[in-house]
């Protein structure tokens, strides 16, 4: 016994424990609007805090310590005043930021409330549809994914695809498949007016929001329905997006053919996928612990809970994706685009 080496894993394993209560901690700074308050302010007492975001002083006394024990907020012990950095309320305070990961921890939480079903399924084989899951998954996705959406759609992830921002600007017929709550289709929409924007989406909850996320913008160039991803309506469409759902489908060279048969001849398939490294042990890192995570609790038995059930996984790599999509009748297939988060690429007949 390597008393050292324990020692190390008991400290990795008490700093999960903290992490694990302390998305907690995250989710309630939100929705108290603690981190909102504490923003641009400057060091604060607990009564300051909770005054300004009217609320109990005990409660904000005792989260503000465990904000700073977690390297989230600052503390002055020869004043008792806690800060919250102005780089921390990037991505805890504004909503509007390409840094924004509070959203997350909702998708955090309201995946873990599907552990013990996924349990269960590690011994059954069976599946677990993404309409299965908590709300809190689907309001926390799209709070996640939109600051992306925001930052790199217009600025890099379109500009990188052959030829495709002038159709827009012109005037294009675009389908967005797997769009949940239309947090991607709603941005492409909002900056080319006279392309059409039609969202899909099996998840019939989901595009209600959807919808109403479009009625509060005033948008009159979306709309949203309900569809499986191998059955969407509509011929000739100049481009087919997907942005983090392909590897969630059941049968995704099934889909991508279905893309194919959807586009006109001179069309575009985009296709935006997390960041991924072809080998699995190239993926044992800290991106990887996060995906290969979140895909053993929902894309992999979601996929597995439809027909086929490839289950690519939220790590499947570039390779794989240029199997399943050039496999389904693609003959062009190239990266276009990457974050440290995403792949992003482009198919074309």
């Amino acid at each position: 016994m390597d008393q050292a080496k324990l020692d190390a894993f008991m400290g990795k394993a008490l700093s999960d424990m903290g992490a694990a209560f302390h998305a907690a901690m995250v989710i309630i700074g939100d929705q108290r609007g603690l981190y909102k308050a504490m923003a641009g302010a400057g060091p604060m007492t607990s009564a300051e805090l909770a005054k300004k975001a009217d609320c109990n002083e005990r409660y904000v006394r005792e989260w503000l310590n465990a904000e700073a024990a977690s390297g989230y907020v600052e503390y002055d012990k020869a004043t008792s005043r806690f800060t919250l950095p102005d780089e921390h309320a990037m991505a805890l305070a504004d909503e509007n930021s390409p840094a924004y990961v509070a959203g997350g921890f909702y998708s955090i939480l309201g995946a873990l409330r599907s552990a013990e079903k996924i349990s269960e399924r590690f011994r059954t084989g069976e599946g677990l549809g993404w309409h299965e899951h908590d709300p809190w998954l689907f309001c926390g996705t799209e709070r996640l994914f939109r600051p992306g959406y925001r930052a790199h759609l217009m600025e890099s992830w379109l500009p990188a695809l052959d030829g495709v921002v002038p159709k827009l600007r012109q005037g294009a017929r675009v389908a967005d498949i797997g769009c949940g709550h239309g947090a991607s289709t709603i941005v492409m929409a909002e900056n080319f007016p006279n392309s059409e924007f039609i969202g899909f989406d099996y998840h019939p909850a989901s595009i209600e929001t959807a919808r109403e996320r479009a009625a509060d913008k005033g948008l009159k160039n979306v709309r949203f329905e309900t569809s499986a991803a191998k059955a969407f309506p509509g011929p000739a469409y100049d481009l087919v997006a997907m942005f983090d759902c392909l590897h969630d489908m059941g049968d995704p060279r099934g889909t991508a053919a279905h893309v194919l048969s959807r586009l006109n001849p001179d069309g575009t398939f985009l296709l935006v996928e997390p960041f991924a490294a072809d080998k699995p042990e190239d993926n044992h890192n800290l991106f990887g612990r996060l995906f290969y995570s979140a895909s053993t609790l929902i894309c992999t038995p979601c996929s597995l809970s439809q027909e086929v059930g490839t289950a690519l996984g939220a790590q499947a790599g570039e390779q794989r994706l240029r199997e399943v999509v050039t496999g389904a009748g693609f003959r062009h297939f190239r990266r276009a685009a990457e974050t440290p988060f995403n792949l992003v690429l482009e198919a074309r007949p």
